[in-house]
């Protein structure tokens, strides 16, 4: 049994963007995220900022942070860190609906996938502008 504190669930995910201006515009039209607010980051980051996200009527939130002195390069889920993000839906009818809310935008995207091993479940697979692996996933019980 673990002696650490409660934890009351999960509160956001940053992500630095190589473009913010463009990550911004992508995250909106794809996932339906609005700006919240923008936030410097504290301590010597040279202007560092990240523009708060978020899905209106949610407790969903996520930062696409800028970095002065970021590499730039293409995300890669083997180097340390990040390996994908995965958001949750409440049925397998809604990985669907967002496979097709994908095609019509035109993002490319996996196929949906369904099993039932080891658990139901249920997804769909894309990227954002810079590679960050991105999932829609339904998890039956």
């Amino acid at each position: 049994m673990s002696t650490a504190p409660a934890l009351a669930g999960y509160h956001h995910l940053g992500i630095t963007v190589s473009d913010v201006e463009a990550s911004e515009a992508w995250y909106a039209e794809t996932l339906g995220l609005v700006r919240a607010f923008v936030e410097p980051h504290a301590g010597a980051d040279n202007g560092g900022y990240a523009v708060v996200m978020t899905r209106p009527g949610t407790a969903f939130f996520l930062g696409l942070d800028h970095h002065a002195e970021a590499d730039k390069l293409p995300f890669d889920p083997r180097r340390t860190g990040l390996d994908h993000v995965a958001l949750a839906v409440t049925s397998p009818e809604e990985v669907h609906a967002w496979a097709a809310h994908l095609d019509a935008i035109g993002i490319e995207h996996g196929p949906v996938l369904e099993a039932s091993e080891p658990m139901p479940n249920a997804l769909v697979n894309f990227v954002d502008p810079d590679g960050v692996p991105l999932e829609v996933m339904w998890v039956g019980h």
